[in-house]
């Protein structure tokens, strides 16, 4: 299992002394290049490409899309060029790093090899597809002593450190519950519903009709570990697939990795002791497009338990509902003991304004970030430390996966996160831990 982990507040404290990684960091200095992976790279991944590839050699570039790979390549020329990224390990001596953009239930199959080979790793939330896949990644990590950041970019905004700074400076007393919402409706839901939402597809079942893959798709890649499906445009291109419980986790896993980041940081929580979760029923094929769940937190150093609620969808918290805050669409709003404090992405307010009109903020103490991806390069060159490294982002994905649990088993879950089970819920383990498909194995 993973070691202790850093405490964020010390994580922050030694944020300024840069520490060893073993292997290729003692031969790098911060102006060498590195020679880069790219493992995915279309849509999420062209982005990533593109903020890595300013200051690094990109070597390898891979992708089941034809079309992306061969975009890639023409900016890439040299780069060598791979369909299924498990050959790219054949040739680990060539490549320093490797960035992981693929679709979210490949994304372990990517990353642990790389970890495996001490390779320093950037990989696109949520970490796994699986709470089980995302320990094991974990525990890689750990062991590889390498430098890791999970692509949850909001991290690196001024805002999330600024709440953090204000919730660990006592603005609004002691936190005793966060209500975390997001507006997004994609996933099982009706076809008004899905139109008025701006859905991409609306869809009840899982499809029988066999159609042919696109010339360009290798299809039985894409699949990789996944459950055989046959090719249809209700999966295929993204986000189509993630709503799909074969290939992803919905809202919950991939929107959660964003907003659940800034209670996870301020709070330094680490895993939840019960999860439970309400909404529609639970649809065997697909994500419900809306739903809510309850984290249970103990006590954790000089903070006391809490819960932390997820909404998503038409599902909104009562501090929403009975307008008693502000309507956004979405937020992170948290309830102390001397006030509350509301968050999104970009804007922050303490509540109820008149009280805290004469507050004075505290100086910022947590250092503006370089760059969600530079903070990654700069750590695989010296050793520097990333904000979401392995060991705090898998616990983020860990306790999202276990909103999804709780939801399809359609009961309050007890979780015991050094053995990964649930205590009271046997039937969970299919869900905590899936089988790959044949021809395919993780570790």
């Amino acid at each position: 299992m993973i070691g202790p982990k850093t405490h964020r507040r010390q994580f922050f404290a030694a944020a300024a002394v840069p520490f060893a990684f073993p292997g290729i960091l003692s031969a790098r200095g911060a102006n060498d290049r590195l020679n880069l992976a790219i493992v995915g790279v279309g849509g999420r991944g062209a982005g990533n490409m593109a903020e890595v590839d300013k200051t690094e050699n990109v070597v390898a570039i891979c992708d089941v899309n034809g079309n992306n790979l061969e975009a890639a390549a023409r900016k890439h020329p040299k780069a060598t060029k791979y369909v299924d990224f498990r050959r790219i390990y054949d040739n680990a001596a060539a490549i320093d790093a490797v960035v992981v953009s693929c679709s979210e239930h490949t994304h372990a199959y990517a990353t642990l090899p790389a970890l495996q080979l001490k390779k320093h790793v950037y990989c696109e939330k949520p970490l796994a597809y699986d709470i089980w896949e995302t320990r094991q990644v974990m525990n890689a990590a750990a062991k590889a002593g390498v430098a890791t950041q999970m692509g949850t970019q909001i991290h690196a905004g001024n805002n999330y450190r600024r709440v953090v700074e204000l919730i660990r400076a006592g603005a609004i007393g002691d936190v005793s519950a966060v209500r975390v919402w997001v507006g997004r409706a994609w996933g099982l839901q009706s076809p008004e519903d899905a139109k008025k939402h701006g859905d991409i597809v609306s869809v009840q079942n899982r499809p029988t009709e066999e159609q042919t893959p696109p010339p360009f798709l290798d299809w039985d890649l894409w699949i990789g570990p996944a459950p055989w499906r046959p090719f249809n445009q209700v999966y295929f291109p993204g986000p189509k697939w993630y709503r799909w419980w074969d290939f992803g986790g919905g809202t919950m896993s991939d929107l959660g990795s964003h907003w659940n980041d800034l209670p996870f940081w301020a709070l330094d929580l680490d895993a939840p002791t019960a999860v439970s979760a309400s909404g529609p029923p639970p649809h065997p094929e697909l994500a419900p497009a809306s739903m809510s769940a309850t984290f249970e937190f103990p006590a954790r150093g000089s903070r006391g338990p809490l819960t932390m609620t997820w909404h998503q969808g038409k599902d909104k918290p009562p501090e929403w509902l009975d307008k008693t805050i502000p309507q956004w669409d979405s937020g992170v709003l948290f309830i102390g003991s001397k006030g509350m404090l509301l968050s999104d992405y970009g804007k922050n307010l303490l509540l109820p304004e008149d009280k805290f009109a004469d507050y004075k903020r505290p100086a910022p103490t947590i250092p503006d970030s370089i760059g969600h991806q530079a903070e990654w390069l700069a750590a695989c060159k010296t050793g520097s430390p990333t904000t979401c490294p392995f060991s705090y982002s898998g616990l983020l994905t860990e306790s999202n996966h276990l909103g999804n649990v709780a939801y399809r088993l359609g009961k309050r879950i007890e979780w015991d996160s050094k053995n990964l089970r649930c205590p009271n819920a046997p039937e969970a383990e299919p869900l905590i831990h899936r089988k790959p498909r044949e021809g395919w194995k993780l570790g």
